[in-house]
C-alpha cells in the first residue's frame, strides 16, 4: 500500500482533523446553506453506506474489546488536484459528499481562508453552542454531595 505525503499547505498540528470533525458532525442542510458555489467535482468513490466496528476499553486504558457496530457513510471526490474524503455517522449520502467536497476545497490555498471563515467557523460555533447548552442543562441538575453530607 502506498503512503501519500500530506498536502504541504496543511497545518501539521491537526487543522485538517479539526475541520473534518466539524464537517462530520454538521447536518447536510447546514453545510449546504453556508457553502458557496464550487466548481464541479469528480466522484472517486460515490457515497456508500456500511458498518464499522466500534472498539472500547474498560476504564479508558484496559484491554480493547468490540463494543458494537455503527453505520457510516463515506465518500471521496476530486476537486482540481485535491482529493477530499469524508466519513459521517449514519446514512446521509448528501452530507458525506458535501463534506468531501469541502475537504477537497479546503486543500486549495486560494479557497482555504474563505472556507474556514465562512463555512467551518460558523458550523464549529453552532456545535460549540449546542455543547454549551447541553452542559448548562446537565449542570442545573448537579447535586453537590459534600454539601448534603455537611447538612446533617
Amino acid at each position: 500500500m502506498t503512503q501519500h505525503a500530506p498536502h504541504p499547505d496543511l497545518d501539521p498540528l491537526g487543522e485538517r482533523r479539526a475541520w473534518m470533525a466539524v464537517l462530520a458532525r454538521a447536518p447536510a442542510d447546514e453545510i449546504a446553506a453556508l457553502l458557496p458555489a464550487l466548481p464541479a467535482h469528480d466522484r472517486l468513490r460515490a457515497p456508500e453506506t456500511g458498518l464499522v466496528m466500534v472498539r472500547g476499553r474498560a476504564g479508558g486504558d484496559g484491554t480493547a474489546f468490540n463494543l458494537g457496530e455503527m453505520t457510516v457513510t463515506r465518500c471521496a471526490v476530486r476537486l482540481g488536484d485535491a482529493v477530499g474524503h469524508a466519513y459521517v455517522a449514519g446514512r446521509d449520502k448528501r452530507q458525506a459528499e458535501l463534506a468531501a467536497v469541502v475537504d477537497a476545497a479546503l486543500q486549495d490555498p486560494a479557497r482555504h481562508a474563505a472556507l474556514l471563515r465562512d463555512v467551518i467557523a460558523p458550523l464549529a460555533a453552532r456545535q460549540q453552542a449546542a455543547r454549551d447548552a447541553e452542559a448548562r442543562k446537565a449542570a442545573a441538575t448537579r447535586v453537590e454531595f459534600f454539601t448534603m453530607a455537611t447538612m446533617r
